[in-house]
Formats: C-alpha cells, structure tokens, sequence
C-alpha cells in the first residue's frame, strides 16, 4: 500500500488500484480526526462520564487513581482517560463500590483502541501527521500547561457559555515552577446539586509532590475567594476563562 500526500490537505491512499481519499486532520487542531468524537451522542456521554468520574473523586478517590498522580491536572487526566474505557463490572469493580454506570458508552472508540493509544495527550503545536505518533508529540501525560495549549481550545471568560466537562483555568505568575491550575466545570452536580448549574470539581495539588485534596464547590462561592487571584471573574487577569476539549470540538 502507497500512501502520499494530497493537494488538499487530506491524504490518498492507492490500494489495487483504488484511490481511497480520508481527511488526516481536517480542522488542524492537532489531532487525528478519529480521535475526535463527532456525534452528539458520544460527546454528551462522554462528558457525563468525564464529569461523573471527576466528581465522584471528591466523594471517594478511587483506589484506581494513582496516588502520584493526585494534583490539578491530574484529575483531568485520570477522570479523561477512566470516561473512554469500557464501563462493565470489572471496570465497576476496580473502581470502587460506590461507583456506577454514568451514561452508555463512547462509541467512536475505548482507550484500548484509541487512534492514538494510550497515549491521548498532544504535547505539540502544529497539525496532526502520521509521523507524530512515532515521536513524543503524544504522551500519556499532560500538565495544566499542555492540556490548556494543546488539548482545549478558548471558549469564553464568562461562565453562560460554559458546558459540563469544560476546563476551567488560572494563571498564577508568582508560583514559578508551577503557574498553571485548572478545574473541571460540572454545570449542575450528580450529587447534592443544590439547584445549581455552576459546579466545578478541582484538586488542590499543584503538583505530584502535593497531596492536596479534591474539591467540589460552586463558582457562586469561588466569586468570593479571599484571594482576589483565585476569582473566577472577568476582572481577575490570573482567570484564564473556559476552554472546551478538542475531541468534543
């Protein structure tokens, strides 16, 4: 089999004769398009998975987190990664007993068969080709920095346009080795919702050798932080905004 580049950005694939034409990375977001999850159905399920698991970790970590991994970014990818697999009874099992089926499966594919493996994470700028997969442009970790940069996109800095599952970001110069924290964005919580749409579930660990602790609080609340820096409000500069994941874009 011949594969060779086309014209337009997509490749062609000649096999016996045939020319088979398939779009690598149509919107040169950085990933393969069959990462991306293109039907409103895996996309919801997915961020019911995702939001689920993050929120479930505020209740009881699962034994399945690795507690090395336990900081801000951490969350996001264990609760990421854990929302591709396939939900059966082992899956509940290694969990935890208080876990349970969020939603249906992702269809467009597992974390077992992710077009780019386990390791889901981009860690480059640039479009997607073939030959990153050979290299380390995808990594199986990310920190805050690398999932804002390369595996969300901007959406608002104001909380209406905001979607279950979207990262929410601050920027906070003065901690040098560590600037970046992100939270996860629940919209209305599972559990204990109080009737509202502006829950966020977040680790407090800005890194591995943090513990830390995870966190479920309402940005009603963090308007309010003590530390001006930690507000998520359009007149806090350290607020980055929202930023929704590239594979439901």
């Amino acid at each position: 089999m011949e594969t060779r580049p086309a014209a337009t950005g997509k490749i062609e694939t000649a096999t016996k004769g045939a020319v088979v034409v398939g779009s690598i990375d149509a919107d040169a977001d950085g990933l393969p398009d069959a990462a991306e999850l293109t039907t409103f159905g895996d996309r919801e399920n997915f961020r019911r998975w995702f939001t689920g698991i993050a929120e479930q970790q505020f209740y009881e970590a699962s034994k399945e987190w690795n507690e090395e991994q336990r900081d801000c970014a951490g969350l996001v990818r264990f609760s990421w990664r854990e929302a591709l697999r396939a939900h059966d009874r082992r899956w509940l099992a290694r969990m935890g007993a208080s876990y349970e089926a969020f939603a249906p499966d992702v269809r467009a594919y597992t974390l077992d068969h992710s077009p780019t493996g386990e390791k889901i994470f981009r860690t480059a700028f640039g479009a997607f080709r073939e030959s990153d997969l050979k290299g380390e442009t995808f990594s199986e970790f990310a920190d805050a920095r690398t999932l804002r940069e390369f595996n969300s996109e901007f959406v608002s800095r104001e909380r209406g346009a905001a979607r279950a599952g979207d990262l929410v970001f601050f920027h906070q110069p003065h901690a040098r080795k560590y600037p970046y924290h992100v939270m996860i964005f629940l919209g209305a919580a599972r559990v204990e919702d109080e009737d509202a749409a502006d829950w966020v579930v977040y680790h407090t660990g800005t890194s591995p050798h943090d513990k830390g602790t995870v966190k479920k609080v309402r940005l009603a609340v963090l308007d309010h932080h003590p530390d001006p820096r930690w507000r998520p409000v359009a007149s806090n500069r350290n607020f980055l905004g929202f930023y929704r994941l590239k594979i439901l874009q």
